[in-house]
């Protein structure tokens, strides 16, 4: 796999819950921004830590279950969300990684030729 349409985007936690608070459709915004169709994928990581956040959470946990997410299993124990989005780019750099975490921002930018959507505006960028 290889990175071009239909773009594959490793969605993180607080980015779901971003885009849920400026009620943004992921999928029409994404066409929106990416002027492709893109593909949300979520991990098992990101989907245990929603789970993790309790009630206030559950719009963002139902989310992830719609058929149109791509779930991505992990072959790790108890890892840190955001170190199993860094371990899978680094492992294969054909996803855009969305996030608004500035932290996780900082460590993808580190991996070379890997694209970052984020939330500014009230709209993908």
């Amino acid at each position: 796999m290889q990175l071009g349409p239909p773009y594959h985007v490793l969605i993180d936690t607080n980015f779901i819950n971003f885009s849920i608070q400026y009620k943004l459709d992921i999928f029409n915004s994404m066409l929106d921004c990416l002027l492709a169709k893109a593909i949300p994928c979520v991990t098992d990581c990101v989907v245990a830590e929603l789970e993790k956040m309790g009630h206030r959470y559950r719009l963002a946990l139902k989310l992830t279950k719609d058929p149109r997410f791509k779930r991505l299993t992990c072959q790790h124990k108890g890892t840190y969300a955001d170190d199993c989005l860094v371990d899978k780019v680094k492992a294969s750099r054909c996803y855009l990684i969305a996030t608004n975490d500035k932290d996780l921002k900082r460590r993808i930018r580190k991996v070379p030729g890997v694209p970052i959507m984020y939330i500014s505006g009230h709209k993908y960028q």
